[in-house]
């Protein structure tokens, strides 16, 4: 992990969508932008290269699916193949953050700020960008 970096955008891989959140690591702060549709995991990558320019972060950051005994699942697999290409496509540096529930805790969240739990009409996958982000920031201190 290079301490060098300071805004990340962080992305909550999905097969229908993909979470997406903004943050800065020096002041710990994370925002949520709006999820990108993906169609059996393939984003627009169009959206992605806007976002980048509109961000210009130092780092990308994919959350890892693994499974509850660390293990890789297929989720994760896949996971690691959308960063590669996230790489390979933008030249950024990408790391991967173990996400193990945080779309759990990205749903429980919410839920507690009033959320009606219908999370097809108003997914929590940019908030659990957020939690990735977070994971991230707690493992660069």
């Amino acid at each position: 992990m290079n301490n060098n970096y300071h805004s990340a955008l962080t992305f909550d891989y999905g097969l229908k969508q993909i979470g997406v959140a903004i943050g800065n690591r020096k002041f710990e702060t994370t925002q949520a932008l709006p999820i990108i549709r993906a169609r059996d995991g393939i984003p627009n990558w169009d959206e992605i290269k806007k976002l980048i320019e509109e961000w210009k972060p130092d780092v990308l950051i994919v959350g890892l699916p693994l499974n509850m005994d660390g293990s890789t699942s297929k989720m994760a697999e896949r996971a690691s193949k959308f960063s590669r290409r996230l790489q390979g496509r933008f030249g950024l540096p990408v790391e991967t953050v173990d996400e193990r529930l945080s779309s759990q805790e990205a749903k429980s969240i919410l839920r507690e700020q009033g959320h009606r739990g219908d999370f097809h009409r108003d997914p929590a996958d940019s908030v659990a960008a957020q939690l990735i982000l977070q994971t991230w920031f707690e493992k660069s201190r």
